[in-house]
This record gives structure tokens, sequence and C-alpha cells, in this order.
């Protein structure tokens, strides 16, 4: 879905290539009552150039409040990535290293992703460490993710 994909950019036409790199609560890094989503951004032969969004940590209460529903791990990556993609499409990107979402945007983008993924289940597995081989083979798997037998990673696994 939005953990890894293709985009072109609105005023020059370029395709970026996205990549989530990593999720942060703000608190620890920068004082702010935020949720950071990294991405890293890439035109063709360039370097590649990070770009956060910033969840406000409300939109979790009010998801919860409006829904019943919490907003995982997976979901912010998968919202703040289709936050970005529409951006960048409609040509609202210019440069900028950092960019805040309100909390009726997290709102709106997590139930496009719901729709879109049918169940929180169907979200992509993160962290994306390797195309060819699933998380779970690497790190296990995570205790919200109940369905199914438990997968015990490898002892010696090369990546």
């Amino acid at each position: 879905m939005f953990e890894d994909f293709k985009v072109t950019d609105r005023w020059t036409e370029e395709v970026l290539h996205c990549t989530w790199k990593g999720t942060v609560v703000a608190i620890a890094t920068r004082h702010a009552d935020a949720t950071d989503v990294r991405y890293s951004v890439q035109s063709g032969s360039t370097r590649p150039r990070a770009i956060w969004i910033a969840l406000p940590n409300t939109a979790w209460v009010e998801q919860k409040r409006r829904t019943g529903k919490v907003i995982t791990d997976y979901l912010a990556a998968q919202l703040a990535g289709r936050y970005l993609k529409s951006i960048i499409e409609t040509g609202y990107d210019n440069g900028r290293e950092m960019y805040t979402m309100t909390v009726d945007e997290v709102l709106e983008h997590a139930a496009a992703v719901m729709q879109e993924a049918g169940s929180t289940d169907n979200l992509p597995t993160l962290p994306v460490i390797n195309d060819d081989i699933p998380p779970e083979r690497v790190f296990g798997r995570l205790p919200e993710d109940n369905a199914g037998p438990v997968v015990t990673p490898p002892d010696h696994l090369v990546l």
C-alpha cells in the first residue's frame, strides 16, 4: 500500500520513490504532542531526502471516541504515506522536511486506508527489511498479530 510507493510530482512530472523509514513519538525528540512518520523520497539517481509527516496525538483519542477503534502503528504509517502521496500529486509538496496533518486529515486518511485494506489484518507488516523476507521471519510475531500459529524466527538468518 503506502509503505513503499511511486508517485508523480504535479509540477516537475518526476517520478518519486517514497519508502517508509520509521515512526517516532515526537514528545521524546522535539517535545511535541505528535507522532512523526519518516519517509525517504528519491527522484531518479538523486540522493533521497527525508520527509516527516507529523500526526497530532489527539487524533488517536478522537479516532477511539468516534469509531471505537484505535490507530495502530501500521495504520499510522499507511495513512501518513497516503497523505504524502496526496500532497505530492496535488503540488502541495514544496520541499519542506516536515508536514503537519490536522486531526481531521488523520481521521480522513485513516478511514480511506481502512476502506482500501478492509481490516487491520490486511495492512502490510512493518518494518520492511527485505522485499523477499517477511519481518515475522526475522523478529517473530508481534503480540497484536494474534491470528494463526506463532512462528519462531530461525536461530541464524542472513539478510
